[in-house]
């Protein structure tokens, strides 16, 4: 009982909080944080079972990186190769070593910790970043892009150093052979990682999702990650980075989409909880006592990488203003600095203080970027009255989503899809019949595998990105209700459905669907058409009666249909 009432508390605390910053354009982070200081022992002190929750809350970070593995598939990284291993390499060790000189040499770190803190210090908000980004609509910029880049380079830096801390922690630490030694881990992981994918995992999701039962497959997503991530623990290296590798396992399949939409709720949740449990251990007395020097430490934090950030920035060929901006949006501390530094402090590397200090710098540095935002803000109105300033460079690439997105890829809609490919345009198709999907995605159409009455599998597949869904499915039950979850959660989007005759085309018209077309009225026509054409009636007088009686067959039941 003791736990559910905690559970209650921080769930109070989160719903008011979080809506409130959210409003204020802070962002959920910082609420969540927020939130954690005022129901913990620094706070009102609602909370008493802290460590418990935060070992809990650790689980939301292994799911965070379980999607990043699977979103950083190696076509995306491909598409984004010179910003990404570019300028995104450049600016992990540049401000890395800055950080961490100043942090051995300025404050007497000991050099082992200094190694690990000036990385993590180096790392941005991801979740901060692309939300102010898009709030601003400058994900498609110049500076949105590089960005981008610069955020997944750094989530692809957490891994190593989340390992790092594995290898610092050793009594005899060797740099230059330890390092030698991971890399030979990795190569060993990696080779691990790409034969339990293609002769493993592959085949074990296919026949669970044969069985056509939600709960088992949810039960075998959240067992995969929890699998990975107790195996990695098992052999010396953290929870986080075998979910990492549990997601790059099925970055290529055809599943992930369902995968992801099965673990939405627990990662969201959990995460959350994370951020939370981080503000029930900010000592907020450390704070009170240090002010001047907490305040000067964030202070220095957001210059220095802004110092290194803009220069390289104008090396890949941003403009003066816009690499400001790049560097305005990632001077703050991130999330996944939080991660590394509780990661350490468990392990003994890093001492209460220390940790704490970071802590505090980190979650402020956090709280500032709001106004960081503005200032960028600022920049990009002042930039769009600059004559002198190149107008922004596009860079063609793969969209992220298909305009057109078709519901059941049976025979019907596999046509269609045949007819689009013939168009040159591009389509994603979802189905629940896993050898179907496995056929289609190895002869590399877009076809996954998921339930498309799932909100959340709908919005992976890029569903509020596109223009019009076709509902290819047989089952009209089924169609009905696909078209009342389309209509609820994408209303922009146009909707097309197949009806069985004028009856459920009418029906499926006030649930709102925008074309329904009744299967049998047109293989009708089609044969009555063939037959107009064997007895030799002129082909304008066939195509003059088809279109008399397909308008009269949209009418009021003149026709008396069936």
């Amino acid at each position: 009982m003791n736990y559910l009432s905690d559970v209650a508390i921080l769930l109070t605390a989160a719903v008011v909080v979080v809506p409130l910053f959210q409003s204020m354009r802070m962002g959920g982070v910082p609420g969540f944080v927020i939130a954690g200081v005022i129901v913990g022992p620094y706070g009102f002190a609602l909370i008493g079972n802290v460590h418990e929750i935060g070992q809990l809350a650790e689980l939301g970070v292994v799911l965070l990186l379980f999607i990043i593995g699977i979103e950083l598939n190696p076509t995306r990284l491909l598409m984004m190769r010179r910003l990404l291993f570019g300028l995104g390499t450049l600016q992990v060790l540049c401000t890395s070593a800055v950080l961490a000189a100043v942090v051995h040499y300025g404050f007497g770190v000991p050099l082992r910790v200094a190694i690990l803190v000036g990385p993590a210090l180096a790392l941005s908000s991801t979740a901060f970043v692309l939300q102010l980004l898009g709030e601003n609509k400058m994900l498609t910029s110049e500076q949105g892009r590089a960005s981008i880049a610069i955020l997944l380079l750094q989530d692809l830096a957490v891994v190593p150093l989340l390992a790092l801390v594995s290898l610092l922690t050793m009594p005899t630490f060797n740099l230059a052979g330890d390092v030698v030694i991971a890399l030979g881990e990795a190569v060993l992981i990696v080779a691990f990682v790409i034969f339990a994918g293609r002769y493993l995992l592959q085949p074990i999701f296919h026949r669970v999702a044969q069985s056509h039962n939600s709960e088992v497959f949810t039960a075998m997503a959240v067992l995969l990650v929890l699998g990975a991530a107790l195996l990695m623990e098992h052999v010396g290296l953290s929870m986080a980075m075998g979910a990492f590798l549990a997601g790059l396992l099925i970055a290529d399949s055809s599943f992930r989409h369902q995968i992801i939409a099965e673990t939405q709720p627990f990662r969201g949740l959990l995460l959350g909880l994370f951020f939370m449990s981080m503000g029930m251990t900010l000592d907020l007395n450390l704070l009170f006592s240090h002010p001047v020097l907490l305040v000067s430490l964030v202070a220095a934090l957001i210059a220095l990488k802004a110092v290194v950030i803009w220069p390289l920035a104008r090396l890949f060929g941003l403009a003066s203003k816009r690499a400001l901006m790049v560097s305005l949006f990632l001077a703050q501390g991130g999330e996944f600095a939080l991660v590394i530094f509780t990661v350490a402090l468990g392990s003994g590397l890093m001492d209460e203080v220390l940790f704490q200090q970071l802590l505090l710098v980190v979650i402020l540095s956090m709280l500032v970027t709001p106004f960081l935002a503005f200032w960028a803000r600022q920049l990009h109105k002042s930039e769009s009255s600059d004559q002198h300033i190149s107008p922004i460079q596009t860079v063609k690439e793969e969209p992220l989503s298909a305009p057109i997105l078709i519901i059941g890829f049976g025979r019907v809609g596999q046509q269609i899809g045949q007819v689009l490919e013939l168009a040159k345009v591009s389509f994603v198709a979802i189905d629940n019949d896993p050898t179907l999907v496995a056929r289609e995605y190895a002869k590399g159409r877009a076809v996954f595998y998921g339930d498309a009455e799932r909100p959340g599998v709908l919005k992976a597949l890029g569903g509020e990105k596109a223009a019009l869904a076709i509902i290819a499915m047989n089952d009209h039950g089924v169609t009905e209700q696909l078209v009342s979850v389309l209509r609820h959660n994408f209303p922009h989007l146009a909707i097309f459905a197949r009806g069985h005759n004028q009856q459920s085309c009418q029906r499926l018209k006030t649930l709102g669907v925008d074309v329904a077309v009744s299967e049998t009225l047109e293989a009708s026509i089609e044969l009555a058409r063939a037959a107009l054409a064997n007895v030799s009636t002129p082909d304008q007088d066939v195509q003059a009666l088809i279109d008399d009686f397909r308008r009269r067959y949209h009418e009021p039941d003149p026709l008396g249909k069936t």
